[in-house]
């Protein structure tokens, strides 16, 4: 296999690494995959990669340390990092540590692909996309803290100062999958 068609994802959620894997493995590339930044440190011992897919939620970990890895151990490699909470300043701390392209979840095979391919950016990039919901917002905040809360509903209402009874509500309108 040739070096610039070699993989590496990091991804701690397994069902969605072994999904990501067979895919590219389809299109041709080598993928070997991580599941923790000391597992990458392990791999790239062995061996480097021309391009990684990285999650920046590595269960209490951030993945930008991983991104930091990957970079210093090779500039030219293709970075995209993928999450399900994506922000303005966790998208510039990943760029400014080395990666190439960041992602919100959900996202596929044809997407990261796309993303490797555009890796040197575009300034016609159209600046009227559509601005996210309050909703959106919202759910993405009461599903992070849930997250974090082992999906404890009273210590989640009580990090995000509403009532347990009115989360409980929102929950059963959206359940978490």
């Amino acid at each position: 296999m040739t070096p610039d068609r070699s993989l590496i994802v990091v991804e701690d959620d397994a069902g969605f690494a072994r999904t990501l894997k067979r895919s590219f493995e389809r299109r041709g590339y080598d993928v070997v995959l991580a599941a923790s930044i000391e597992e990458v440190r392990t791999v790239l011992e062995e061996r480097s990669f021309g391009h990684a897919v990285v999650d920046l939620k590595l269960g209490g970990a951030s993945g930008l340390a991983c991104v930091e890895l990957l970079h210093t151990h090779d500039p030219e490699m293709l970075i995209v990092v993928l999450t399900g909470f994506a922000s303005i300043s966790t998208a510039v701390e990943a760029i400014k540590l080395g990666a190439c392209h960041y992602l919100a979840k959900p996202s596929n095979t044809d997407d990261i692909e796309a993303a490797f391919n555009r890796a040197e950016g575009n300034a016609e990039v159209a600046l009227d996309a559509r601005p996210t919901s309050i909703k959106t917002l919202e759910w993405e905040r009461i599903h992070q803290t849930l997250i974090e809360t082992d999906f404890n509903i009273s210590e989640a209402a009580r990090r995000l100062g509403m009532h347990r009874r009115t989360l409980a509500r929102k929950l059963e309108k959206r359940p978490v999958k």
